[in-house]
């Protein structure tokens, strides 16, 4: 009779000892820094392509249907004849049609 006793607060000993360290909660996330995301901050926070600041890596990557070559073509006729003055003035360079503008009018500004 001992012997079931004593067998029977063991395994209740060690099933306590189990359940505990199962349950432990999880060690907690640093909250002294900031995700890497965060830190870096992109400059259009507005979501529009200034199209007198940007460069031609972000203007392919931010407008639809501008690949390497009408992104550089922009930035090229924004050298040659300065700062934009208008959004419909994009329809001046050399590969941007209408359909490209209506296409990407709402994501871009001057200024």
């Amino acid at each position: 009779m001992r012997t079931g006793y004593l067998s029977s607060l063991i395994f209740a000993l060690l099933t306590s000892l189990s359940i505990s360290a199962t349950a432990a909660p999880a060690a907690k996330p640093e909250t002294g820094n900031p995700p890497a995301v965060m830190e870096a901050a992109p400059k259009e926070m507005s979501g529009k392509v200034d199209l007198n600041g940007a460069d031609a890596p972000t203007l392919q990557r931010e407008l639809t249907g501008v690949g390497e070559a009408k992104a550089q073509a922009i930035v090229a006729y924004r050298d040659m004849n300065g700062p934009f003055a208008s959004v419909d003035e994009l329809l001046e360079v050399k590969g941007i049609g209408k359909a490209i503008l209506d296409k990407n009018r709402e994501k871009l500004e001057v200024n």
